[in-house]
């Protein structure tokens, strides 16, 4: 390094954040006399437009070449600063930054020992400002199309934003139809509209608009590359009916040999299907499909004397030749709207789910009150010996949230409104029903929840504060053991139905989508975001961003405000048609490489391969970075025996000083 290091530390307060703990004033003071520090400053809010100036100005009068900002986390402000400097005229990547809030004023109360450490870590930051080198970052094109995974509410609405700016869209989901849970659902809360009335028009639209494909009953098989630039491979599986073809008549499901025969997977088991089916009346595409599981022909090879939905099928639509097909295509953006699924309510044996027909979850009341569903809307349940329309009903709130004892200890954010929602529905349909909600607390935050809930009260719902220990059957009747926990009164209520307000938990398969994508999770175990409060639609992989429940449990609105989101995200790639590639990122050294292949097998974004190379006249191989791909994480360089690989402004060189004035090495 030919130029002399001039530098200039600034020492933030942070407000009270920092200087409530620190001395400021003599970390300043004491950082004035470091070596090759021309100025030293202190000032409130160094993020700050006067505290960006303040840099700016110190970098053009002093000529600083070098600068250390002492304050929160790099996680938080390293962007800001390096804008900064860059306007200034120096590399942004001459700064250093010592985290002098979370790492000190933050953890500790004794004033004078967090002075003396914040002193330390400036210094740190000193010791390796000098060693740090010019650094570019650099652009590459970015395919303008995007892939979104799901096509629930989240992805619907996703899709439609990104394909009304004008940017292709390919929409898969691995069902035959879109609409995802919201399409199961009868009314939604807090207004009562009805679920499909407002779903079904945006349904039609994602399936009609000129720049979304949709790939309805298709999985994502393979996604490689990184950012503007993903190669995406699509299986979309055979359903063995030609959809130009087919009209959706319904002719060849009536005629099924196997008709009626199997649970209905949209209805949640309670509503029959034959082996060819409709998921539900508004799918889209309303195309048939055949489960391969369930064909006679696909089977056993046959079915009768000829399949009997191949003679009712006047438009020829039946085709059991037909194989699945992969599909394969570039995209620069990839949204995840994925969805949940809901608590299996058998993991609590003690409320009898899986002993008693009139124990059922509140999905399954969703398809009862549903006309739609299998009992047209009409309220009829089993109770082990006759089929009876319920007049003393009971409610069950956090059934499988807030629970340790099943693992979820968080809130499902739904199930107070939809316990609400379908209390009112009950009384709706059955007014003279008595209706009891046994609740843990009621959560109604969201915009006319209270409202809601205050009215569902007036209606003659009867809410008791307890956490029921078990179910029973006595007679005809369950029996709800629970206590009344606002009076200190055990109780043995008499119902007909007891309805359980199961939470929502993560897909059972989301491992295949974060290993796909490189994704990770939350200990929740829904999938986890880049910053929960900056960044809550992007994740820790550029250019892949989360929508709706796959990211954590939400309602209807939410969903929609995250998918809108998380589209306006993805457009940033598409419409600048370039994404810049950070320049601190993993280096060769060629010369010195064994070609072992550790590194290509720690990297967790697989942003290393091995290539071969003539050196000296042979061939061998090496390890090769993807600068796109990487991410700067220093696995490759902890495991690389020969010392080979480093990420840029942390080589040894440079972290080995700072090292050493943390520790006073010598």
């Amino acid at each position: 390094m030919t130029e002399k290091p001039k530098l200039g530390v600034y020492i933030c307060h942070c407000g009270i954040n920092i200087a409530a703990t620190v001395d400021v004033q003599a970390v300043s003071d004491y950082a004035q006399g470091l070596p090759n520090v021309v100025v030293a400053r202190n000032y409130s809010y160094m993020c700050s437009d006067p505290g960006q100036l303040l840099i700016k100005d110190d970098i053009k009068e002093h000529g600083l070449n070098r600068v250390v900002v002492a304050s929160c986390s790099p996680r938080m402000h390293e962007p800001t600063f390096r804008k900064a400097l860059q306007e200034a005229g120096l590399n942004p990547y001459y700064l250093e930054m010592a985290n002098i809030r979370e790492q000190d004023s933050w953890v500790h109360q004794d004033r004078e020992e967090a002075t003396a450490k914040a002193k330390e870590l400036v210094t740190a930051a000193v010791a390796k400002v000098r060693l740090l080198e010019p650094l570019t970052p650099r652009e590459v094109d970015a395919e303008p199309a995007a892939l979104i995974i799901g096509a629930g509410i989240a992805g619907i609405q996703a899709a439609l934003d990104i394909a009304d700016a004008g940017f292709q869209v390919y929409l898969v989901e691995q069902s035959p139809s879109v609409g995802g849970r919201m399409a199961q659902l009868d009314k939604t809360f807090p207004t009562l509209d009805c679920s499909a009335c407002i779903l079904t028009p945006k349904m039609v639209d994602v399936a009609n608009h000129p720049n979304i494909e949709l790939l309805a009953y298709s999985e994502v098989e393979e996604v490689s590359g990184f950012v503007g630039n993903f190669d995406v491979t699509v299986r979309k599986k055979a359903r063995y009916v030609d959809v130009s073809k087919c009209t959706g008549c319904g002719d060849c499901a009536e005629s099924c040999r196997v008709a009626g025969r199997f649970p209905n997977e949209f209805d949640q088991g309670m509503g029959k299907r034959g082996a060819i089916y409709l998921p539900f009346p508004q799918a889209v595409p309303a195309k048939y499909t055949i489960d391969p599981e369930k064909c006679l022909f696909l089977t056993r090879g046959r079915c009768g004397k000829s399949p009997k939905c191949v003679d009712a099928c006047q438009p020829g639509a039946i085709d059991f030749e037909q194989k699945d097909e992969i599909v394969s295509f570039k995209v620069g953006a990839i949204i995840v709207a994925t969805g949940f699924d809901v608590f299996d309510a058998a993991k609590k044996p003690e409320y009898g789910y899986t002993d008693f027909p009139n124990v059922i979850t509140g999905l399954e009341m969703e398809r009862l009150v549903s006309a739609s569903g299998p009992t047209s809307g009409e309220i009829k349940v089993n109770n082990g010996e006759e089929e009876i329309v319920p007049k003393e009903i009971a409610f069950i709130q956090c059934v499988g949230s807030r629970d340790q004892s099943v693992g979820n200890e968080y809130c499902s954010r739904v199930c107070c409104m939809y316990t609400a929602k379908q209390a009112h529905l009950i009384k709706d349909k059955i007014p003279d029903a008595k209706v009891k909600v046994y609740y843990m607390d009621v959560r109604a935050f969201g915009k006319g929840f209270e409202e809601f809930y205050d009215r569902v009260r007036r209606e003659g719902i009867r809410y008791v504060r307890g956490n029921p220990s078990e179910i029973f059957k006595r007679g005809k009747k369950l029996i709800v053991k629970v206590e009344d926990t606002l009076t200190a009164t055990p109780c043995e209520d008499e119902f007909d139905l007891v309805v359980l307000a199961v939470g929502l938990v993560p897909r059972g398969d989301d491992r295949k989508t974060i290993e796909l994508l490189r994704l990770s999770q939350s200990p929740d175990r829904f999938l986890m975001e880049a910053h929960p409060k900056l960044r809550p639609v992007d994740t820790a992989s550029d250019g892949i961003f989360l929508a709706g429940c796959c990211q954590g449990p939400k309602d209807i609105p939410d969903t929609v405000a995250q998918a809108k989101g998380a589209a306006a995200s993805a457009l940033i790639p598409l419409a600048r048609g370039k994404v810049s590639i950070d320049a601190q990122v993993a280096n060769v050294i060629e010369a010195t490489c064994r070609g072992c292949g550790f590194c290509v097998s720690i990297c967790p974004y697989t942003a290393i391969e091995l290539v071969e190379i003539n050196r000296m006249g042979h061939m061998v191989q090496v390890a090769r970075v993807n600068e796109a791909l990487c991410k700067g994480c220093g696995s490759c360089s902890a495991g690389c025996l020969s010392n080979s690989i480093q990420p840029r402004s942390f080589r040894d060189r440079q972290i080995l000083p700072q090292i050493a004035a943390l520790g006073g090495i010598k």
